[in-house]
């Protein structure tokens, strides 16, 4: 028995000293987050591969690997060190993780589980191997899609400088919201047209460029907005040059001129012009260091044991969604069915529609919608959504979600008018035919809101705090007519249904 317990004595702990023990901790954290968060990363990479606005991102992570190779030379002379503090960091990402998962944001689960891959090398390999890492560390946020959200913004930027260029050229047009009529014919500055797509593109490279090739910020920053304002204006002239070239000779010509422009042309002559402009004024040589590994190294500071930190940090990444799970646990159940209310002075109709509209809510654990007619004549159609709880896949806003479902001939237009604690949006088909809808939402007990940050918000509330996460959804939407204003009868609909929480909680089993 004791020469059992000393040969156990004598067993060595695992080594994780040097570069070897301390790049085998951190592939296995790194490992432990890819596997636990698999969804997110899944879902990442389907982005990538699926959403051509995001197909740069698929050479991030390569020239994520050419910068690391690039300051090779330097880190071999670097010395890892396992540090308890970097764990701060992780936890921040797993913190990001547990509200991007509550909210039901994506793009913020995203952004965590970089912020968790950041922490683990800061963390595993110490603060001086993560300073001369800085730049390939930060550029891992690139891998991330964000930017569509400026999208609208975009639309709208592009479509009056379509005009600024048309009225320069003496083209007659008009706009309305992302719509330009001509002579020639009726063209939307849809979200393909926006430019989102070659802005964060350009983003991303630019941020490249100013890293590889500048050392100065001045010069960076002047070249990041040359070539930021290049891309916009850019796009501008580019929507105007396909209107024109159809206003001289055909639409369908003007789209092949669009498809060769946009498709393979556009982003390349763009880079190339900035590229060239640049070019003098590049101060980094090809032989300049990245940095100096004695002054960053200094005194190797005793450190952590890395079987320890790595332990640390394998309980900070299960914590999130473990408590995730426990507050889903709580959700309130709905009603069995959900009914169309009866509403004063109103009579419900089988109306036709020249373009059928129907609002978009994946998940719905009930959905209805119905039309009403008052003795004016006047036509409203009402939606009412709800959700015991929000989930992925399941949520009350998001993209594809609410009054324009992508995948019908309606588009989103441009705000409309709307009461103050709601939503109001124009929406178009071909014809034209115009909508305006307006949209609350509300979660458990809170207040009717049309803003969809506050609908993550109070969601995120909800499912941390595991209080009520009960959801509904209320549109209500009129169809411009000849003599028919859409927002006067939606404003009639709305004073003879009365209070809309009131509606809200009745729908969702809230009393």
């Amino acid at each position: 028995m004791t020469d059992r317990a000393l040969s156990y004595d004598r067993m060595p702990m695992l080594d994780f000293a040097g570069w070897r023990g301390h790049l085998a901790a951190l592939g296995v954290v790194a490992f432990a987050i890819l596997t636990l968060f698999f969804d997110d990363v899944w879902s990442m990479v389907s982005i990538w591969w699926n959403a051509s606005t995001f197909g740069h991102c698929l050479f991030i992570p390569i020239i994520i690997a050419w910068l690391v190779q690039q300051r090779l030379p330097g880190l071999r002379r670097m010395e890892p060190v396992a540090w308890t503090p970097g764990l701060l960091w992780l936890a921040l990402g797993a913190l990001a993780w547990l509200i991007g998962a509550a909210a039901g944001v994506a793009m913020i689960r995203h952004f965590a589980l970089v912020l968790m891959l950041q922490g683990a090398c800061v963390s595993l390999l110490g603060p001086a191997v993560a300073r001369a890492l800085a730049f390939p560390l930060f550029y891992a946020f690139f891998m991330v899609p964000f930017g569509e959200e400026i999208v609208p913004q975009l639309q709208l930027v592009t479509a009056r400088l379509a005009m600024i260029f048309l009225d320069l050229s003496g083209v007659p047009a008009h706009m309305e919201g992302i719509f330009i009529t001509t002579p020639t014919g009726y063209f939307e500055v849809a979200e393909a047209c926006s430019g989102a797509k070659f802005l964060i593109a350009m983003t991303a490279y630019g941020v490249l460029v100013c890293n590889v090739c500048f050392r100065t910020w001045p010069r960076r920053i002047i070249f990041m907005t040359g070539a930021l304002t290049l891309s916009v204006l850019a796009n501008g002239v580019r929507a105007f040059a396909t209107i024109l070239v159809a206003h001289l000779t055909t639409v369908d010509a003007a789209v092949g001129f669009d498809h060769v422009v946009y498709g393979w042309v556009f982003f390349a002559i763009i880079m190339a012009v900035v590229m060239t402009a640049a070019w003098p004024f590049f101060d980094r040589k090809p032989d300049d260091p990245w940095f100096d590994p004695r002054a960053l190294q200094g005194a190797v500071p005793s450190g952590s044991h890395a079987g320890g930190v790595a332990g640390w940090a394998l309980a900070l990444i299960v914590a999130a969604p473990l408590w995730l799970a426990a507050t889903a646990a709580t959700a309130d159940p709905l009603p069995d069915r959900l009914d169309l209310p009866t509403v004063p002075g109103w009579t419900r109709i089988d109306a036709a529609q020249s373009y059928p509209w129907k609002p978009r809510f994946d998940g719905a654990d009930h959905f209805v919608m119905g039309s009403y007619r008052n003795a004016a004549g006047q036509e409203v159609d009402l939606t009412i959504a709800t959700y015991n709880r929000q989930d992925e896949g399941r949520k009350l806003v998001g993209f594809g979600q609410g009054a324009v479902d992508p995948d019908s001939e309606w588009v989103w237009s441009s705000p409309a008018p709307a009461p103050a604690d709601a939503r109001g949006e124009q929406i178009t088909a071909p014809g034209p035919t115009v909508r305006h809808v307006v949209s609350y939402y509300i979660v458990g007990r809170g207040a009717p809101t049309g803003s969809k940050p506050a609908v993550k918000v109070e969601t995120m509330k909800a499912r941390l705090l595991g209080t009520d996460q009960r959801a509904v959804a209320i549109l209500l939407s009129a169809q411009e007519g000849e003599g028919r204003p859409s927002d006067p009868a939606i404003a009639a609909f709305l004073s003879d249904l009365g209070d809309v929480k009131d509606l809200a909680d009745r729908s969702a089993g809230i009393r």
